[in-house]
């Protein structure tokens, strides 16, 4: 597996939350490491993060898990982005106001035409599983 440098996912990254579309909710969101099919990052949960609840929303950890996900996907053989076909988010654990989440993005198999990849979010404190998600992409032919 090939991969691309660690600015070059900043890079990205910056240009997604910088737009006009809905990436920009994770404006928070600090890329810290990738290598060949992983991209891992870290967010601390603000107010504007949370659910009524006080901890972190369920969409957000959606989104996370499909952009993260997708930044790892484009850091492996092929590079691209692709479209999503399947996305499942188990979520384990609450994560309130004040902390520090990592999100750990792995690619688990990619084929000619479908990627798989798998997120972690944990609390960099305490380890503990936060949420979980699988992610399908379809890449095209190639």
């Amino acid at each position: 597996m090939s991969s691309i440098s660690l600015n070059t996912i900043k890079q990205i990254m910056r240009v997604m939350v910088e737009g006009s579309g809905f990436e920009r909710t994770l404006t928070k969101v600090d890329v810290l490491s990738t290598s060949a099919g992983k991209v891992v990052c870290g967010m601390r949960v603000e107010e504007e993060h949370t659910n009524k609840g006080g901890t972190l929303h369920g969409g957000l950890t959606a989104t996370l898990v499909d952009v993260i996900s997708t930044l790892a996907i484009m850091n492996s053989e092929r590079g691209a982005p692709g479209v999503s076909v399947d996305m499942n988010i188990t979520y384990m654990n609450a994560a309130k106001i004040g902390e520090d989440v990592l999100i750990t993005a792995q690619v688990l198999k990619q084929g000619r035409t479908l990627a798989f990849a798998t997120v972690d979010l944990t609390s960099k404190v305490t380890g503990k599983l936060i949420a979980q998600g699988r992610h399908t992409k379809h890449l095209g032919s190639s």
